[in-house]
């Protein structure tokens, strides 16, 4: 089971099925997942709408998932429906037709585990590890002290990985800690920024000549920033989500499919060494999954006027 449980923690959606399966037996549910565009896709079918009741099944598998202190899964989408034939693609068959093949669908987004949990759990698995190796017979024979001397030097490196391991969790904590910091102060300004009206000539008395170096240094900081292919993105995609609400025409979704695309283009052209980097990765897919979706609207509405009765004879 402990093996079972450290599959689970480092992404295995195989073992992560298996201890849901045994977790859900009483309520006779089954489970199958699939790991998609970052989010672990959960079916649950049951025989009855009851075992399947939405409020309960979200909340076990909630707590079961983030027992287990996933490393690289914090958004689950959970669907729920009555026991089906044995289906391949069923992810596919889902998203194509939700309204006929689910009951209900939800996502929820797990708590990230905290770093003194995460180092406990590292040396833990080291030590059941080493224990391993302890345990380990060896034959009596004449080689038998050459034999102990090389557990022991493999129990040495053993230990020196774990603690290898653990120091590069930590920076890599760390690191995506000060990222998500640089992000969300970034997109903060780039609203804030977006929201101020152009302001009037100033009434005021003029600034001495020996204050306009400092000003113009930081009009220029503020249009190289606004230049950046991440800000310019974001802005885009903000223009683009607060139209999609008003679009009712082919040719305003064909316009929202370019802008989707072009802040996907943006996001893709943000450096490697950037600290933005991952999350620049996550919304260039986002942003061209939008455009697919926006032209998929503008079909729509063409098709609606093709099919529309012709006025003349």
């Amino acid at each position: 089971m402990d093996d079972l449980v450290s599959q689970a923690r480092q992404g295995s959606v195989a073992a992560i099925i298996q201890i849901l399966n045994q977790e859900l037996a009483d309520l006779g549910v089954r489970t199958r997942a699939v790991f998609s565009d970052g989010i672990l896709q959960l079916l649950c079918e049951a025989a009855t709408v009851q075992q399947v009741e939405q409020s309960t099944l979200v909340e076990k598998i909630r707590e079961v998932l983030e027992s287990l202190s996933l490393r690289q899964i914090r958004r689950v989408r959970i669907n729920g429906r009555l026991v089906r034939e044995q289906q391949l693609l069923w992810l596919e068959e889902i998203q194509r037709d939700p309204q006929h093949q689910l009951l209900w669908s939800q996502e929820i987004t797990l708590k990230r585990p905290h770093p003194l949990q995460t180092l406990w759990q590292d040396l833990r698995d080291g030590l059941s590890a080493a224990k391993g190796k302890k345990n380990y017979k060896v034959p009596a024979t004449s080689s038998r002290i050459f034999s102990q001397q090389r557990l022991f030097w493999q129990g040495i490196f053993g230990g020196l990985s774990v603690a290898l391991l653990l120091l590069l969790g930590i920076w890599w904590w760390s690191s995506r800690q000060q990222s998500d910091l640089a992000i969300s102060q970034t997109e903060t300004t780039s609203t804030t920024n977006s929201q101020i009206a152009p302001s009037a000539e100033p009434t005021g008395p003029q600034q001495s000549p020996s204050t306009t170096p400092t000003t113009t240094s930081t009009a220029t900081k503020a249009n190289t920033d606004a230049d950046e292919p991440f800000v310019k993105a974001v802005r885009l995609a903000e223009e683009a989500a607060q139209e999609g609400t008003q679009a009712d025409s082919a040719a305003e979704w064909l316009d929202l499919a370019a802008k989707w695309q072009r802040a996907s283009d943006l996001m893709a052209q943000v450096e490697p060494d950037d600290p933005r980097y991952p999350t620049a990765q996550d919304r260039k897919t986002r942003y061209k999954n939008n455009s697919k979706t926006a032209q998929q609207e503008a079909e729509k509405y063409r098709d609606t006027s093709e099919n529309e009765p012709s006025d003349y004879e």
